[in-house]
């Protein structure tokens, strides 16, 4: 069995890890499409929304809902690659080791 003190070194050791893995998280983006790329989100892995980029063929007042569906898809998009990136870094910090259910990273 390890020492108290070892394990406190190895748990500052993952807590440094892991700040360093938010900080990089902060600076990647990923980018969400809907209606084959005629709507574009960029958000960081952090969930903010850096640019929308939407194709000027969908701007018509009668298809406005459509232009909100097709928005809505491409944050959707954005999110859950924002989210598999997130959970891609997490794991080489917590060196894939499962964390008890429901827990997620970053706290």
């Amino acid at each position: 069995m390890k020492n108290i003190g070892q394990l406190m070194k190895q748990a500052q050791q993952m807590q440094k890890k892991m700040q360093e893995a938010q900080e990089k998280l902060e600076d990647m983006t990923v980018e969400g499409a809907s209606g084959g790329g005629m709507v574009a989100v960029t958000m960081s892995c952090k969930g903010e929304v850096k640019k929308l980029a939407i194709d000027p063929s969908l701007i018509d007042k009668s298809e406005v809902e459509m232009l909100e569906d097709l928005i809505t898809a491409a944050m959707n998009d954005a999110k859950t690659k924002a989210d598999a990136l997130t959970e891609q870094e997490m794991a080489g910090v917590t060196g894939g080791m499962g964390m008890p259910g429901g827990m997620k990273l970053p706290f």
